[in-house]
């Protein structure tokens, strides 16, 4: 399904970048992806694509250049990743997409999600970065792989000495554009253009657009698609947060139960890390005559959508999920958020208690937390700027 959105723009030294696409296509499904490529995917954990997903996949399949201006954690990579996978032809063992990031570290992580994203379809998949063995690099590169993710230094020295073809290379994607050229890339990344073929395809993702990459797209692009999407305002006002001290994973049950009478006040969300966590504290819970619904990723649509309904309208008070849903839960009178499992990753826990749009607009968040956690529990605090205290004991009055 198509639909239109009100156009963004975004004034960046005086130049106005506006958004010159607005079609969006919010199903994974109607994007006639092809079905192994589908099937990654929804293996991944992707439901729905998200804000940035939802525009610029389908410019960036139809072969346009495309500029796209997104904050990190909004599913660039995932975004870029899908369109390659398209359009790649995988019973060709000759690189046909080229990504060029800034750091190592990031290059690894583009790496692993074209490999996850393309398993079904046996994608090669080569992270060309400094710090390696060399020797590897051209073994590798010289039996054939589909797509090239690395760093514009070896990669450049790999294209140098002829282990690198470029002839057949038909994108070209600068992820983190800002980032690259604030390191001082600029030549080495046009040196790796100019052996690129004439009609390849640029594709150039940005949180910001300083002058350098504005001038840099004009050099490497053709009539670009501009996207612009904007960071959903999440804050964690209003949200007091406090943390229970479990020592051991195997006392999370116990406190849970203790604090139940706690949650039936309002109505409460409980995540765990995985879907097996989510049906072994369903069970159990019920067992212990517990009213809890659950909800996790494998169940059907339909299923899921009924779980919904009932949460929504009052009738099922508890429910357990994944994060996977984290992003998607939008209910009103959430006022509890309980994270039976500390998030594995830092931003979900500003999708799981904070107030864009998301649960309730004051609420109480609960963090269970083992010996194990501490670390990861002061790593939250600091990334989110914000202050976790220990559970007082009339935590019911403040829900």
């Amino acid at each position: 399904m198509s639909r239109y959105d009100e156009n963004g723009s975004s004034t960046i030294d005086g130049f106005v970048i506006e958004s010159n696409w607005h079609e969006i296509v919010d199903n994974f499904d109607n994007m006639n992806l092809k079905d192994k490529l589908l099937r990654g995917i929804y293996a991944y954990g992707f439901e729905k694509p998200s804000a940035i997903q939802q525009r610029a996949i389908i410019p960036c399949i139809r072969g346009l250049d495309v500029i796209a201006q997104a904050q990190s954690g909004t599913g660039k990579t995932a975004t870029f990743s899908i369109a390659i996978l398209q359009r790649i032809d995988t019973t060709i063992r000759d690189c046909q997409a080229l990504i060029l990031a800034p750091t190592r570290e990031l290059a690894i992580q583009i790496q692993k999600v074209v490999l996850a994203l393309g398993d079904f379809m046996q994608t090669e998949c080569h992270a060309c970065i400094g710090g390696t063995n060399v020797r590897e690099d051209m073994r590798t590169l010289e039996q054939g792989v589909n797509v090239v993710v690395g760093t514009p230094g070896r990669v450049f020295d790999m294209i140098q000495r002829k282990v690198l073809r470029t002839n057949n290379i038909k994108l070209f994607v600068l992820d983190e554009a800002d980032e690259m050229l604030s390191r001082g890339f600029k030549d080495q990344i046009h040196d790796v253009f100019k052996t690129l073929p004439n009609d390849v395809q640029v594709i150039l993702l940005s949180a910001t657009m300083p002058v350098d990459v504005l001038e840099v797209s004009k050099y490497f692009m053709r009539d670009p698609v501009r996207i612009l999407v904007k960071k959903e305002e999440l804050t964690l006002e209003g949200i007091r947060q406090f943390y229970v001290n479990v020592e051991k994973e195997e006392w999370k049950l116990g406190t849970l139960c203790d604090l139940y009478d706690t949650l039936s006040i309002a109505q409460a969300v409980i995540f765990c890390n995985t879907r097996r966590k989510v049906e072994f504290l369903t069970e159990e819970m019920t067992r212990q005559n517990f009213t809890v619904s659950a909800m996790h990723g494998e169940m059907d649509q339909s299923e899921r959508d009924m779980i919904m309904k009932q949460f929504r309208s009052g009738s099922s008070r508890v429910l357990i999920t994944t994060d996977l849903l984290a992003r998607g839960i939008d209910v009103q009178q959430v006022s509890l958020v309980i994270n039976y499992d500390l998030p594995n990753n830092r931003e979900n826990y500003i999708h799981r208690i904070g107030r864009g749009g998301r649960f309730g607009r004051k609420g109480v968040a609960i963090n269970f937390v083992t010996e194990e956690d501490k670390r990861t529990l002061l790593d939250i605090e600091q990334f989110c700027n914000t202050k976790i205290e220990e559970m007082p004991v009339n935590v019911a009055d403040l829900i």
